[in-house]
């Protein structure tokens, strides 16, 4: 819509814009906002910021050092289709007010140092980033936890476990099976018309989209499309492709996860990540070796894979994330990579003959993560293997169900819980924060948030299988 704080200022008054919407991402990977009368919008907003309270936002500011800036990016502006009153949105970066500098803990000011640190190398000015975040559509949702109860309860018209139900005034039948939900036309897929509202909304968001279609699992998995984009753009996108998803689902009355786990015995919600490095035009990752990569793509992988481990803390940052990523299943639990075995951590994707399109696809994350500091924290790790130059190993091309258990024993996997991960984290970060990208405060306020908030207190509540298994012990 814009490229400038004056086009931007201009298309307020010209179109009487009434409200400006600024949003910006917490930590964990979700947005906030405040809405603000047009006239508080000037130039100043682009450059000084829009100061507010930053010590109610998760892990961020102490209540004593708790102001803070919204420095609006003038190129991420549209109309928030879901407010009643025309609204401008513009999506913000973070600012010391009284030193000017990016916060620290910003996320999104994150990802701008690792934009900048691939720069300073000279290796390749642009870094694509190409998520596909996988999720559920529920029609009903109900969890609680308390001194003497823990349960949840997830329900939805297309559950298989549905097939029998006769409170559906004459039940239709046609619930994709377990497993079975990949690619089925209608009356199994119900959702194809708010899919198509999702990704259209999307487009007049600004995201550039391609497709949608339904995914593996039954009780509504889907999956909706866009195109790659440089790394902070590609986050913005999915900011956007998250929050249109969740609003356009809640206008019919439909819920939105994307938890990686939230149905026992079926597919999880991943987010595969494509990504390939660019510089003057030209695209680095083909050439001749294996997959028609690079040394430099290869060099990039090994990075990658050494450092999946500590990496999985930001890309796979949920306790529910590892309820995903379990070995014996399709989840892409070995850190090994191959053109076509989709158990391995790192797929290429067959792009023919054209340079443009050679990639790399990191399947280990999901869309709990937040994109800024997942994709920096990729880039981080595939730019180590490039300057060290660290062999990603052989390609793993064999049916893993048909390894011995001792030809496995040699395939290294991921981490088992997100606590194992946090502990990678803590001894593997130098090449996160020896670019400057990231630094010690933001790496222990990481590790320290995540264990008090998430790890030891699902260690302190029974889990309601442990019932099952032990009551009568």
């Amino acid at each position: 819509m814009a490229n400038t704080p004056q086009e931007v200022l201009k298309y307020i008054k010209d179109n009487n814009i009434q409200m400006v919407d600024l949003k910006f991402v917490d930590m964990l990977g979700t947005w906030q906002h405040c809405t603000f009368y047009h006239d508080q919008i000037d130039e100043s907003a682009f450059d000084e910021g829009v100061p507010f309270d930053g010590s109610s936002i998760r892990g961020w500011k102490a209540i004593n050092e708790s102001d803070m800036s919204m420095v609006a990016d003038p190129t991420t502006s549209w109309i928030d289709p879901f407010y009643l009153e025309p609204t401008l949105s513009l999506i913000c970066s973070i600012k010391e007010p009284r030193t000017g500098n990016p916060y620290s803990r910003d996320p999104r000011s994150i990802a701008q140092k690792a934009v900048e640190y691939l720069a300073t190398t000279g290796l390749a000015d642009v870094a694509y980033f190409g998520p596909e975040a996988e999720f559920f559509v529920f029609d009903d949702v109900r969890f609680d936890q308390t001194e003497n109860k823990s349960y949840y309860y997830v329900d939805s018209v297309e559950g298989r476990w549905n097939s029998g139900r006769e409170e559906e005034g004459g039940n239709l039948a046609n619930k994709p099976g377990y497993k079975q939900g990949y690619f089925p036309v209608g009356p199994t897929d119900t959702m194809q018309d708010l899919r198509t509202e999702m990704l259209l909304v999307m487009a007049k968001c600004g995201v550039p989209i391609e497709k949608h279609h339904h995914e593996v699992a039954t009780g509504g998995q889907n999956e909706l499309g866009f195109k790659f984009a440089p790394l902070i753009q590609a986050a913005d996108y999915l900011m956007t492709y998250k929050y249109v998803i969740k609003n356009v689902g809640k206008k019919h009355g439909k819920t939105v996860t994307f938890m990686p786990k939230p149905l026992f015995k079926d597919n999880g919600s991943g987010m595969h990540t494509h990504q390939s490095l660019w510089k003057g035009g030209q695209p680095l990752f083909w050439g001749d070796g294996y997959a028609n990569l690079s040394d430099m793509a290869l060099h990039y992988i090994g990075g990658l894979l050494k450092h999946a481990p500590a990496l999985l803390a930001f890309t796979n940052p949920s306790t529910n994330s590892y309820k995903r990523l379990v070995p014996g299943f399709e989840a892409p639990v070995n850190l090994a990579y191959s053109q076509g075995n989709r158990s391995a951590s790192i797929r290429i994707p067959l792009s023919g003959p054209n340079p443009k399109a050679k990639r790399l696809e990191f399947r280990c994350p999901d869309a709990t993560s937040n994109p800024y500091l997942a994709f920096a924290a990729m880039l981080c790790a595939g730019i180590d293997g490039i300057k060290n130059k660290i062999d990603p190993g052989s390609s793993l091309d064999v049916d893993i169900y048909e390894l011995t258990p001792e030809e496995l024993s040699k395939v290294p996997s991921t981490p088992g819980s997100l606590e194992a991960a946090l502990d990678f984290l803590e001894k593997d970060h130098d090449f996160l924060t020896s670019s400057g990208v990231f630094n010690e405060d933001f790496i222990s306020n990481w590790i320290n948030y995540k264990l008090d908030n998430e790890v030891n207190p699902m260690r302190l509540r029974p889990h309601p299988y442990e019932f099952a298994l032990y009551y009568d012990a």
